[in-house]
């Protein structure tokens, strides 16, 4: 289901938005998730009020273009799930312990304001 520029520009906007306010930014790829887990993964996101959405790359690319995450631009390929919070710490562990139990869920990288992690820094953060 493609979108059309104006829905493109609303969801640039959202995640925009999102990014801004962010202390902490995760991706993980989903590649073979079924939907019954990704539903576990989203409730257990709300919970923590980590804002979890699968997204075009290149949105998310524009979105955070200019923004302490644009670190992040480069390891933005594939299939992914974009976890973001504005508590530092919540993001990472959320994805990071049902990484623990769903083998098929990767972290792919993360990132603090302008500083990129990759998938031990992540787990680091997760544990603090």
């Amino acid at each position: 289901m493609s979108l059309n520029l104006t829905e493109k520009k609303a969801v640039v906007a959202e995640v925009s938005a999102q990014i801004a306010q962010a202390q902490a930014v995760v991706l993980a790829e989903y590649r073979g998730m079924g939907v019954a887990n990704m539903t576990v993964l989203r409730a257990e996101a709300r919970k923590a009020g980590v804002y979890l959405r699968v997204l075009k790359n290149t949105l998310v690319r524009r979105a955070v273009e200019g923004t302490p995450f644009a670190v992040l631009a480069n390891e933005m390929v594939g299939p992914l799930v974009f976890g973001i919070s504005t508590d530092p710490v919540a993001a990472a562990k959320v994805l990071n312990n049902f990484a623990k139990t769903n083998d098929k869920f990767v972290i792919k990288a993360g990132a603090v304001p302008n500083q990129l992690m990759d998938v031990a820094g992540v787990q680091a953060l997760a544990s603090t």
